[in-house]
C-alpha cells in the first residue's frame, strides 16, 4: 500500500493514475486549488476502492505555502511515501510570445511551482532515507520548437531540476523518475485535432503509475522515446525548414 500525495490531482493524467492507485488500495492525498473538483475526484476514488482519501486546496504558486501544505500532507497520510507532481498549463504560444508576463506566468506554472514542491518534499523524504518522487514533465523539453517553446523550455527546465535531484537523492534512497508523455486526450489538449499519437489519458495514467518507484527517464508512452530521438537529432539544416 502507497500512501500518495497528488500534486494537481484533477489533472486527467493524475485521475488515471491515481484510480489506479485507488483500486490497488492506496491511501492519497489529493492538491489543488479547486475544492469543489478535488472533491468530485475523492468521491470517485473512495468508490473505487481507496480507504484514505484526503483533500488540500491550495495556490501552488504561493511557494512561501509549500512547506506549510507538504506537512499537512504528510501528517494526513502519517507519512507520505510517493510524491507524484502532475499540475501545469499549456501555454498559448502565440500570447506568451508577445507578452512577457503571460510568459513569465507560463514558466512560473509549469516549472517554478513544481520545483518548489519537490524542494520540500524532496528533504523530507530524504530525511527518512526512502521514497519515491515522480513529475509529469513533457516531449515538449526535448528541443525547442516554433510550436510551443515557452511551455517546452519550463518543461525542460523541469526536467533538468528532476535530473539533479535523482542524482542528488539516489545515494540517499529516494528513487526519482521524470515522466514525458506526448499527445494526450485530455481537457488541456480539447482544441487540438486528435491523431493516431494520441493516448487516453486512462492509458497513460496506468502507465505512470507503473512507473511510480522507478528512476530515470520514461516516455508515456514508450513510443515516444523513438519520435524524440528522430526529433532531436534532425540536423538544424533540416529542422529549421520545418513546422514542428
Amino acid at each position: 500500500m502507497r500512501r500518495i500525495v497528488a500534486v494537481g490531482a484533477t489533472s486527467a493524467m493524475a485521475q488515471g493514475a491515481l484510480r489506479v492507485a485507488a483500486a490497488r488500495g492506496d491511501r492519497l492525498c489529493l492538491v489543488g486549488r479547486n475544492r469543489a473538483r478535488l472533491q468530485a475526484v475523492a468521491d470517485d476514488l473512495k468508490v473505487r476502492g481507496s480507504p484514505a482519501v484526503h483533500l488540500l486546496d491550495v495556490s501552488l504558486t504561493d511557494t512561501a505555502a509549500v512547506a506549510s501544505w507538504v506537512a499537512e500532507a504528510d501528517r494526513l497520510l502519517e507519512g507520505m511515501d510517493t510524491l507524484l507532481v502532475a499540475h501545469g498549463t499549456l501555454t498559448d504560444q502565440a500570447a506568451a510570445q508577445l507578452d512577457p508576463q503571460v510568459m513569465a506566468r507560463d514558466v512560473e506554472v509549469n516549472f517554478t511551482s513544481a520545483a518548489a514542491v519537490l524542494t520540500v518534499a524532496a528533504n523530507l523524504l530524504a530525511s527518512r532515507g526512502g521514497g519515491s518522487i515522480a513529475v509529469i514533465t513533457s516531449v515538449a523539453g526535448d528541443r525547442g520548437r516554433q510550436s510551443n517553446y515557452v511551455y517546452g523550455a519550463a518543461k525542460a527546465a523541469l526536467s533538468t531540476f528532476v535530473a539533479g535531484l535523482r542524482h542528488r537523492l539516489h545515494p540517499q534512497g529516494v528513487r526519482v523518475v521524470d515522466l514525458r508523455p506526448g499527445f494526450v486526450d485530455t481537457p488541456m489538449t480539447a482544441h487540438l485535432p486528435k491523431g493516431p499519437l494520441f493516448a487516453s489519458a486512462e492509458k497513460v495514467g496506468g502507465l505512470i503509475y507503473g512507473a511510480l518507484g522507478s528512476e530515470g527517464v520514461r516516455y508515456v508512452p514508450g513510443f515516444w522515446r523513438w519520435i524524440m530521438w528522430v526529433v532531436r537529432n534532425l540536423p538544424d539544416a533540416l529542422f529549421l525548414r520545418s513546422k514542428l
